[in-house]
């Protein structure tokens, strides 16, 4: 028997999702049929797509936000965890990641809808609670205590990866590099028994290209920036990520933050968290949480500097490697 005949193959699948693409790299052996697998991947994606979608009128997602304040609704079991691991980060960030900023996403333009004057005011006015104060969680129920606008935005690409990276072991796939759009999760190693390689963004609005390269083992990896999704206000580009203390998006933020991880939908979420509490206050609770984030900053000449916290970004630097030409 040949040696090329029992290498194996590579396989890189892909498929849309939530306005995006979703991607699946791994090797098999030779023979290997990829047809059920990529059945199946679609299939995990869809399904995050249709509970936790605020494009879908009817997901689930959108009908937990239409039911009456006091009911009981009766949720999915994969939106009621994403619910609740949202709710976790959202009171262990100090309110700095908030799924009930649906009504200021919306106001400002970044849902399905346009902008508008009057939505803006009303979300930077309301006398709003956090989700966690206005929402119960329990076994098969979700009930809203407060008017709130729920919105997944922060945190179901990530868990939509975890989707993928859980497909992918059901089917007896232990070593593989997943993502939708920039968020990623590596299982094992690759079949030369290194690390996989994940590019870390640069916050270039103009061309996507490379900062630096992360080397990835059982982990995943997710990026909060500026520079993909604004708004322009008065000649002003505002980002997509918004300020739960003024309903607005932020003034003055990281130009990113690459928060790796345990799952996707922990370091998407901390990602936005880490964001939101800008360099300071945000590696000062990256250090008391321990975890792996990457500020990128913008000095006054254009350039970028870091601000690195835990060990992949700040004790052993080796974990991450400048990108070539940087």
């Amino acid at each position: 028997m040949s040696k090329t005949s029992i290498e194996p193959e590579r396989h890189a699948l892909n498929g849309p999702t939530m306005g995006t693409r979703w991607s699946a790299l791994f090797f098999a052996a030779p023979g290997f049929d990829p047809a059920p697998l990529r059945t199946a991947l679609q299939a995990a994606v869809d399904e995050v797509d249709a509970q936790m979608s605020t494009w879908k009128p009817d997901s689930d997602l959108m009908r937990l936000n239409a039911a009456l304040v006091g009911t009981q609704a009766t949720v999915p079991d994969r939106l009621r965890e994403v619910l609740r691991l949202g709710l976790e980060i959202g009171r262990a960030s100090g309110g700095a990641f908030d799924i009930g900023m649906g009504d200021a996403v919306t106001a400002w333009g970044f849902g399905p809808e346009a902008a508008t004057p009057d939505g803006i005011r009303a979300a930077m006015t309301a006398d709003r609670l956090p989700a966690q104060a206005a929402l119960e969680i329990g076994e098969t129920h979700v009930r809203k205590t407060a008017p709130v606008a729920l919105d997944l935005n922060g945190i179901a690409k990530g868990y939509g990866v975890d989707r993928l990276a859980e497909t992918l072991r059901d089917h007896g796939i232990a070593n593989a590099l997943v993502g939708v759009d920039g968020e990623m999760r590596a299982l094992g190693l690759r079949p030369d028994g290194q690390a996989w390689s994940v590019a870390v963004e640069a916050p270039d609005p103009a061309r996507r290209t490379p900062h630096s390269v992360l080397a990835l083992q059982d982990a995943a990896v997710a990026t909060s920036g500026d520079y993909r999704h604004w708004v322009e206000v008065q000649g002003r580009r505002l980002s997509h990520t918004m300020d739960p203390a003024r309903g607005a998006p932020l003034i003055a933020s990281p130009a990113s933050v690459t928060v790796v991880a345990r799952t996707c939908a922990e370091a998407d979420a901390w990602a936005t968290a880490l964001m939101v509490l800008g360099p300071e206050k945000g590696a000062a609770l990256a250090k008391t949480r321990e975890l792996d984030a990457l500020f990128l900053l913008r000095n006054a000449n254009g350039s970028t500097r870091e601000v690195g916290v835990g060990r992949l970004f700040d004790q052993e630097p080796a974990a991450k490697s400048p990108a070539a030409g940087q």
